[in-house]
């Protein structure tokens, strides 16, 4: 299914899973889906494109029926040297998207081919050093279906949204006709700004994790939004 089936009115909040508390994985993952919840970013970090080593496929072995079956989907936000790699592993373990990076790879049309292959949508990602115009250049020779606009140093959540990226995404809308999502310190004071120059898909980790209620906070961070 393509990124554009997804995305129900032009917006979609995405909590970042990297920010979750895993001692109540599922029990958060529930209170989103009940308040509304489809797309849910998985970020999968190697350790050397980033510095961390996140999330892997065992948990997205563990969560995607659940996601699924309530007519979710996984977004998986590949921040590794090698994207290609991990496409089958990630589709195995039911991943629906992949997202990798500009910075990467000098093949973008062959590595959004090889994941074609395995079912998976594409998307592309650049960070904040990356300019938005080579950014879209990147994305249509991948025909991606989304392109991902870093707004923090990518790697460690809970850092502050970058203000710079507002006319980063600005741009890159100009540039593009897919969906702009954005991912770094998205929360309850900016949503609404960053959907109003451009986005519709807001990535949101520790501003709906670090809450006492996940499910409440994502419907406020739908509200912030749209109110703009």
């Amino acid at each position: 299914m393509p990124w554009r089936d997804w995305i129900r009115s032009d917006l979609e909040i995405c909590p970042s899973l990297y920010a979750a508390d895993f001692m109540r994985l599922g029990e958060q993952i529930e209170a989103l889906l009940a308040a509304g919840c489809r797309v849910f970013h998985f970020d999968v970090g190697d350790g050397h494109f980033v510095p961390p080593v996140t999330i892997g496929p065992v948990v997205l072995r563990s969560i995607a029926p659940v996601i699924h079956a309530a007519g979710g989907v996984l977004d998986c936000h590949l921040m590794v040297d090698d994207p290609a790699h991990h496409f089958e592993e990630v589709a195995a373990s039911g991943g629906d998207s992949v997202t990798f990076h500009v910075e990467v790879t000098g093949d973008p049309a062959g590595v959004a081919r090889r994941a074609r292959e395995l079912g998976l949508a594409v998307g592309i990602a650049f960070n904040p050093r990356t300019s938005p115009s080579n950014a879209a250049a990147f994305a249509i020779a991948a025909d991606a279906e989304i392109a991902l606009c870093m707004s923090i140093e990518p790697g460690y959540s809970g850092r502050t949204f970058m203000p710079e990226a507002l006319e980063r995404i600005r741009e890159l809308s100009s540039l593009l006709d897919v969906p702009i999502q954005v991912d770094g310190g998205v929360g309850l004071g900016n949503a609404g700004a960053v959907r109003a120059a451009g986005a519709s898909l807001l990535v949101a980790g520790s501003a709906i994790f670090a809450t006492p209620e996940p499910g409440d906070t994502y419907a406020l961070l739908v509200s912030a939004a749209r109110s703009g």
